[in-house]
């Protein structure tokens, strides 16, 4: 009998420690998918360079090279479902200039603000910026245009 009693002391404990441990574990969690979320975008918007400066190394022209990397940027985000609250693509065509026979690179950035307010997380910011760049050489024996 006496082993009965010293169990009716810890009546309840389990509920104690679990109202504890809870909110540790929530945000546990929560920290992991923001991870996740950001480790994706971030993979989501450096294939999205890669393809906009292939995009852009393949034009004949300065503003065809801008239109298609700004094209094929915002398609390959689209097909990564990355939800950008903002997006920004920056091209650099200055390897347009350079005479027929020079080595010349097309050199895209682009930045995408990823939501984040939907985590709950007080101490991260509402949205972050995800930002890459890429760059992809021009044919050198082909003919460009400005």
């Amino acid at each position: 009998m006496s082993s009965l009693r010293g169990r009716e002391g810890e009546r309840g404990s389990a509920a104690v420690e679990i109202t504890l441990v809870a909110p540790v574990l929530v945000l546990f969690v929560m920290v992991v998918i923001f991870g996740g979320r950001l480790a994706l975008a971030r993979q989501a918007v450096q294939a999205a360079a890669f393809d906009a400066a292939r995009a852009a190394s393949l034009a004949r022209t300065q503003p065809e090279a801008r239109t298609d990397a700004t094209k094929v940027a915002a398609a390959t985000l689209a097909n990564q479902r990355l939800p950008c609250a903002t997006t920004q693509v920056q091209v650099n065509t200055a390897g347009f200039n350079k005479p027929v026979g020079t080595p010349a690179t097309v050199e895209v950035r682009v930045s995408c603000s990823v939501p984040t307010a939907d985590l709950g997380l007080p101490w991260i910011a509402a949205a972050i910026t995800v930002e890459e760049t890429a760059v992809s050489a021009l044919d050198s024996f082909r003919e460009r245009g400005r």
